[in-house]
């Protein structure tokens, strides 16, 4: 059975899971809009979130992550393991950063079993809301996906005014919702609100983006140098569509010593960088245009190959902040080979 609360009662509700969980919510307290801590105060992100510039999936994959401490004495190395991951709600995920999760599941859980990123991931409840007001960059639902539904959380809530309608979409998404007071039942009304909304949410998303025989048409072209040349033309390789991308996970390994003590840490990658994957003595992809090749080839065609998924969600992060305007749905529309049906 569905659920309402009133938009004047969240901060209470924050407060309340509060007690069970910490709580990230849409913050531009940094400067950056992230998902923060919830600091116990503020909701009128209610008011201004769209979508956030770095997208939940750091709050599982940080750009920086200690793997690990060590020291020496006359006995070894020892190793000091980080503390247990505390419950974590992320409260106003968007259903493109849901689905994103479900995406680098297929890495991190299903072939590679990550640690790091199950503790977090098993420890951590999400809370969708609709998106009412996609960016012209969004292009979610060219990727089969909705702005105001979502199968990737556990709560889904949905805009109808004054008040969210809220959806219990798992098991525990149902128990959060029995422990939690001045909660309401829905009318009719309020369900005849929410479809609306749903239905007007999904024809703001314009954008569009062809996937019908998308891996093959990036299989025929990938040795055609000339294409790949000219497209990757203006990109600086800075990394940034990379490094925001809720689908990106590579990462580098380094370790810092001083004398007998130190650690070892993780951070983020991208393979836009001429030094990613650096070998002892080249660099497998030295020339710009096969990095570009390589990141939108791993996305919608080697992906898709291993996992039957693209991936990408849509959100539009690589469009709307690259500084030099790349368009990554204009490259594939823009495919010189097309796969005959």
């Amino acid at each position: 059975m569905n659920q309402k609360i009133s938009k004047k009662d969240i901060s209470k509700l924050l407060d309340e899971l509060g007690k069970e969980f910490k709580v990230f919510s849409p913050s531009r307290e940094s400067g950056v809009t992230t998902f923060a801590e919830w600091d116990g105060r503020d909701s009128s992100f209610l008011e201004w979130y769209r979508n956030t510039v770095i997208s939940p999936k750091a709050q599982l994959q940080p750009l920086y992550e200690k793997m690990f401490s060590f020291h020496k004495d006359k006995e070894g190395y020892h190793l000091e393991l980080p503390p247990p991951t505390d419950k974590k709600l992320i409260f106003g995920i968007r259903p493109c950063d849901a689905k994103a999760l479900t995406i680098i599941d297929k890495t991190f859980q299903d072939t590679y079993q990550d640690p790091y990123y199950l503790d977090k991931r098993k420890n951590t409840l999400l809370v969708g809301l609709g998106c009412t007001n996609p960016y012209d960059s969004c292009f979610c639902t060219s990727l089969g996906l909705s702005p105001t539904q979502s199968s990737d959380v556990d709560l889904m809530l949905t805009d109808i005014g004054d008040e969210f309608l809220i959806e219990a979409v798992t098991d525990r998404g149902m128990k959060l919702i029995k422990k939690t007071s001045y909660l309401k039942e829905v009318t009719k009304t309020d369900e005849a609100k929410a479809e609306e909304a749903r239905r007007q949410a999904s024809s703001k998303v314009t954008r569009r983006l062809d996937t019908k025989d998308l891996a093959k048409r990036l299989l025929s072209s990938f040795d055609d140098q000339d294409f790949w040349e000219k497209v990757s033309n203006k990109c600086i390789s800075c990394g940034i569509c990379t490094l925001l991308c809720p689908t990106c996970y590579c990462f580098d390994i380094s370790d810092e010593l001083v004398k007998k003590e130190g650690s070892r840490f993780r951070s983020g990658d991208s393979c836009a960088f001429p030094v990613y994957t650096k070998m002892p003595m080249e660099n497998p992809r030295l020339e710009k245009w096969r990095r570009v090749r390589q990141k939108v080839c791993h996305k919608y065609e080697f992906y898709p190959m291993s996992f039957e998924v693209i991936a990408c969600s849509g959100c539009g992060r690589c469009i709307r902040l690259c500084p030099v305007n790349w368009d990554i749905t204009q490259i594939l529309a823009s495919l010189p080979v097309k796969v005959k049906a």
